[in-house]
């Protein structure tokens, strides 16, 4: 609770500054840098995670043609 008697809507305070109700703090913006760092680290992950699918799905059409070309072979 506040000094004024009111709650943040989050629930939390913020040990930089007072609390915004959209959850950004004012003083030294460490919550604004932590959701910036963990956007950064999930976009690199989904960008690793979707390499390694494309790299699974040419892999898997490169084995079903090459069974196409083996079983056309006479």
């Amino acid at each position: 609770m506040s000094p004024d008697g009111t709650t943040p809507r989050n629930g939390t305070t913020s040990p930089g500054g007072a609390t915004s109700p959209d959850g950004t703090t004012s003083g030294d913006g460490t919550r604004n840098e932590r959701a910036t760092l963990e956007e950064k680290a999930r976009r690199r992950a989904m960008l690793i995670r979707a390499g390694i699918y494309i790299f699974a799905t040419h892999l898997f059409a490169g084995f079903v043609l090459l069974l196409f070309a083996l079983g056309d072979r006479k």
